[in-house]
């Protein structure tokens, strides 16, 4: 590999994904465990908790089960833990660990060390002082694992600690507490308060593995990894360590200098790739800004680009012109194809025509969220479109809705009962007493989870009717099972979830298949949904499936991001009335109007954000030299 650029404060491994990335991670842990047993001597591992490492211990599992690792010679003191917390919680890191590492090995239980959260407030002090005496009794950590939080943190080492730090009691910024909430089920039942090693007690490790997964962590990992050590993101003082790894996927390293933008680095770029000289020229036009067809030769060369403009052979003019042509084809008001149309330059085919459409949606409102304008313009071009909902959304329903439709239900039985009829006022009971006495975070008995499932494929079917479709017999309800745990932490994917998607694809035989493309999410939802498809196609395609020769498959994003500009091979515009359709089709999650269970990082609403997406890429367009429209939808096609 080409040196990287001074840009780079510390040693990066980029992987292809976060498979490849944990499986390498946890074989290196795998090594240094049979190193020291071999010396005699035992293995002391810092470990962190969150969806980043749980990959690592799967393998790490796997390994001990199938391979006989023994982690007899292993001591662990985890990062950090809510305060308070028992350890018996759904979301307590003690019982963390245990589902996903220790009831699966063989780690002797006086070896394993997690910070307590039913310490009294009043020997806190004490406590932390005596865990930093244990991890040095222990000989000192020799290797930590480290995820990273949007604000920088490692550990709960929220922004103000300093280098120097040892483990203590933390009060979580705002902006952790809102990552958290979605275990939670709300931000208000998130602790306000958490133990955790200093940055000092991290630093003292031996050895440290910082791994981060997904475009949401792209921001912090360049800051951590590019940025001047500041306390303000306490992961730079990481640079400090002699022995530091930071391990990342593709996503997690896309805003890295050596990957957005190489040629500011002195690194090497493939000037014969069209994807790569079309990121080049719209980072051009975006930070001067130009349109594309005014770039200059100077412009090139005062940016960093001239090697880009001493392979073209027209120069800027020739290279302009190249790739406004090449995004100009992307657009299409015809996402199903246009019929008796040379297709040539177009993103999709003319025929055949109409289309046999199937649209995965992961979440019972993912359709209309971040494809809705493209959904409507498939129904009123004459496709037969059919919504497959992969899940049933259960879980994002609030309490006081469950009990609101329960209630209506037994009124309506009260009102319309047959005689001999069994009650509903009996079950509405039963859920409002349930609900009235559940503890935050508890999971919903199945009756509940039932009516909340319910709600959600009651307003699916609404915003279907909108668009034109009947909800009989182009709507399809997979309930995956992997999603059906109740609890925000889902079970992998499994051959039933797959055997489901292949079934319906066999069934419907589509020409044409929209998915949720989060790639880059790599234990959410969205990723295993995508999973399932990928899978399912693959498995077709390897049996010889006559139909899915014929079946393009086009990627959208979920309703936080949207594909880079230069990435997008399908933009299809929207007018002022097609994005006000839109909005009222989303309009009919009304369990998920003015303010979701689970709103992310973005506090706003659905479709606001879905508005400004699209708007926003409309802009790009227009800002670029492009037609100016109200509205642009994205699509990358996945080519398996």
């Amino acid at each position: 590999m080409h040196p990287v650029a001074s840009a780079e404060r510390v040693p990066v491994q980029v992987y292809p994904d976060s498979e490849l990335a944990s499986v390498a991670v946890a074989r290196q842990i795998a090594d240094l465990i049979r190193d020291r047993a071999a010396a005699g001597r035992p293995a002391v591992l810092g470990l962190a908790t969150g969806s980043t490492p749980t990959r690592v211990y799967e393998e790490l599992v796997r390994l001990h089960q199938q391979e006989g690792l023994s982690f007899a010679n292993v001591v662990t003191f985890n990062l950090d833990e809510y305060f308070p917390m028992q350890p018996d919680s759904l979301q307590s890191y003690v019982r963390f660990m245990h589902e996903y590492l220790f009831d699966h090995i063989d780690i002797p239980a006086q070896n394993v060390h997690i910070p307590d959260g039913t310490v009294r407030p009043e020997d806190v002090n004490e406590y932390c002082r005596r865990y930093e005496e244990q991890i040095e009794q222990a000989g000192g950590i020799d290797l930590q694992l480290l995820g990273i939080g949007r604000t920088g943190h490692i550990g709960f080492n929220e922004p103000g600690s300093g280098a120097q730090s040892r483990t203590r009691l933390i009060t979580l910024d705002h902006i952790t507490r809102t990552d958290a909430a979605s275990d939670f089920y709300g931000e208000e039942n998130v602790p306000r308060r958490a133990l955790t090693m200093g940055v000092g007690t991290i630093l003292d490790a031996r050895q440290i593995i910082m791994m981060a997964w997904g475009e949401g962590k792209a921001a912090v990992v360049k800051r951590t990894v590019e940025g001047e050590p500041t306390d303000s993101v306490p992961a730079t003082y990481l640079q400090r360590h002699p022995a530091v790894q930071v391990v990342l996927d593709e996503a997690a390293a896309a805003e890295l200098t050596r990957r957005k933008t190489p040629w500011l680095a002195g690194l090497p770029s493939n000037w014969q790739d069209a994807a790569t000289v079309r990121k080049a020229v719209t980072w051009l036009a975006r930070t001067l800004p130009k349109p594309i067809l005014k770039l200059t030769d100077a412009d090139y060369n005062e940016n960093g680009l001239s090697d880009l403009l001493a392979t073209s052979e027209s120069q800027a003019y020739g290279l302009n012109i190249r790739v406004f042509n090449e995004l100009q084809h992307t657009i299409t008001g015809w996402p199903g194809g246009k019929p008796n149309a040379d297709d040539t330059y177009r993103p999709e085919r003319a025929a055949p025509f109409p289309k046999r459409v199937l649209l995965f949606s992961p979440h019972p409102d993912d359709d209309v969220i971040s494809m809705g304008g493209t959904l409507l313009r498939l129904v009123d071009q004459g496709h037969e479109v059919h919504v497959a909902y992969q899940t049933s959304g259960n879980i994002a329903v609030f309490d006081d809705e469950a009990i609101r439709f329960a209630d209506f239900v037994a009124d309506y039985d009260q009102a319309l009962r047959l005689p001999g009829e069994q009650p509903a006022e009996q079950m509405y009971q039963r859920v409002s007493e349930f609900l009235t006495n559940k503890a935050p975070g508890q999971v919903d008995s199945a009756e509940v989870q039932q009516i909340k499932g319910l709600i959600r494929r009651g307003e699916a079917k609404s915003a279907l009717r909108l668009a034109g479709l009947d909800p009989e017999t182009r709507a399809h309800f997979l309930d995956l099972p992997f999603y059906e745990t109740g609890r925000v932490r889902k079970k992998p994917l499994g051959e039933e979830d797959i055997q489901i998607t292949i079934d319906l694809l066999n069934r419907i035989r589509p020409q044409q298949i929209y998915a949720a493309g989060d790639l880059s999410d790599p234990h959410g939802t969205h990723r295993v949904c995508l999973a399932a498809i990928m899978q399912a196609v693959q498995r077709l395609k390897a049996q010889g499936t006559d139909w899915l020769q014929d079946c393009w498959v086009w990627l959208y994003r979920g309703a936080w991001q949207e594909w880079d500009i230069d990435q997008i091979e399908m933009a299809v515009p929207l007018s002022p009335q097609e994005l006000t359709r839109k909005r009222r089709a989303i309009f009919k999650h009304q369990s998920q109007k003015d303010r979701p269970l689970f709103p992310g990082a973005d506090q706003r609403e659905f479709w606001q954000r879905a508005e400004e997406r699209n708007r926003t890429t409309a802009k790009i367009y227009d800002q670029l030299g492009l037609p100016e429209y109200e509205g642009i939808e994205a699509f990358v096609r996945w080519q398996y």
